[in-house]
């Protein structure tokens, strides 16, 4: 035993700290998140007057163009939490019934690894289909069969809520909030499912106005029509 320990020995250290540093990961962003939520119920009590101060700042700044631009940041966070955060909460609840229906130990704390597993766009599978296997050596057939089905029917079940949720009053393509959210969290943690949405969907509105410049507007048409006319 001892002489096999010294030959795995390097094999064990280097993965034990590769899981210890995807525990920190997990761990920041779990306080990034908590974090999130205490800044974000401070801020929304002064939600009214902020979002007024920096539609007026906005308006300033590039008139008419400037408001549309804040209205497009706020839509894309209200998709953004439907999309991403709202998904999680649903496909997590969902596992969660599935352990205390099977009878699974330590349901919640499934439950709570489900939902940062959502979040990080992985998916409930690392959690559920451990949960399968274990219960296919433990529990009679059925209970087995029937978790295992509903182990792939929570696992998809995203692909069916995401055009649902995360496309709806979004100023931008369904594509471009979901590969912005994906890039900030994978640059800022939790925070930047929101920044990097907004910022990928306010580039896309830039982008696409710069594209229009040349175009005449529809009041420009319709005094043309006048005027020929």
């Amino acid at each position: 035993m001892e002489q096999t320990l010294l030959q795995i020995g390097p094999q064990l250290k280097d993965a034990g700290m590769w899981f210890l540093g995807i525990a920190g990961q997990m761990g920041l962003a779990v306080l990034l998140f908590v974090g999130s939520v205490i800044v974000a119920g401070i801020m929304l009590v002064y939600a009214d007057k902020s979002g007024a101060f920096t539609t007026r700042f906005a308006r300033r700044l590039a008139g008419a163009k400037g408001e549309e631009l804040v209205h497009a940041a706020g839509s894309t966070i209200r998709s953004v939490f439907r999309g991403i955060l709202g998904i999680a909460f649903i496909q997590s609840v969902l596992a969660g019934l599935g352990f205390l229906v099977a009878g699974i130990p330590g349901a919640g704390l499934w439950t709570f690894l489900c939902f940062i597993f959502c979040v990080v766009q992985i998916g409930t599978p690392p959690v559920m289909f451990p949960a399968a296997i274990y219960l296919w050596f433990t529990a009679d057939t059925m209970t087995a069969v029937l978790f295992t089905a509903w182990t792939i029917f929570v696992g998809i079940s995203d692909n069916l809520l995401r055009p649902i949720l995360l496309g709806r009053g979004a100023e931008a393509p369904l594509l471009v909030v979901l590969l912005g959210a994906i890039g900030g969290f994978i640059a800022i943690g939790v925070v930047g499912l929101f920044v990097g949405a907004v910022i990928l969907t306010l580039g896309h509105k830039l982008f696409m106005t710069w594209l229009d410049a040349d175009q005449p507007s529809k009041a420009d048409h319709r005094e043309s029509v006048v005027e020929q006319n």
